[in-house]
């Protein structure tokens, strides 16, 4: 699943995936309708690749949220956003069993599950998704840039909102506040 050119635009309901740079912002296709549409610079945008949730001990990436909820799930739609509370709490412990309960609102797991049912529907869920490329390196290999190595680490939503911070992807700006993200899904920075 290539997750760095799927988007959330606030104001906009559904996910995106990024076309092309435009002279005043860039062009996206609606991954359900296949509608593209300009979108200017100004606007909030959260990229789904730099996205994570809190566990208790570390943070998520969506990726790999997203990918137990299609193991779990035996790659088909799962439970509706807008199911009760109860059962999305319950949804949540079963994506991610050591999610921060105090940190993720129930706002953010009925995203994560609106999200994931766009994706699938979208036919971006499959088995096929999850396999990670071969081009990985092993724990013999060193990269050929030592600066590769000295990588700052990735931050949350929550922390780059705090810091004020604005990140910027392949030529899309990302806001910090973006409103179709939930409060506590996460932004890395890269």
């Amino acid at each position: 699943m290539l997750l760095e050119k799927i988007i959330s635009i606030s104001g906009k309901p559904g996910l995106f995936r990024l076309i092309s740079q435009s002279k005043n912002g860039f062009i996206v296709e609606d991954i359900s309708s296949k509608n593209k549409l300009s979108v200017n610079n100004s606007s909030q945008v959260s990229l789904l690749d730099n996205i994570s949730m809190y566990a208790s001990d570390k943070e998520v990436p969506l990726f790999e949220i997203f990918e137990n909820i299609a193991k779990n799930h035996d790659y088909k739609e799962t439970i509706s956003h807008k199911s009760e509370d109860k059962e999305l709490r319950k949804f949540m412990s079963e994506s991610l069993p050591n999610y921060d309960e105090e940190k993720i609102y129930i706002s953010d797991i009925k995203k994560l599950a609106q999200w994931y049912n766009i994706l699938h529907k979208a036919d971006f869920i499959s088995t096929e998704s999850f396999v990670k490329p071969e081009t990985e390196t092993t724990e013999t290999e060193k990269p050929e840039n030592p600066e590769e190595e000295k990588k700052p680490k990735k931050q949350g939503i929550a922390a780059q909102t705090r810091n004020d911070a604005k990140t910027t992807a392949p030529k899309v700006k990302a806001s910090s506040a973006a409103k179709s993200a939930p409060k506590n899904l996460h932004r890395k920075q890269g």
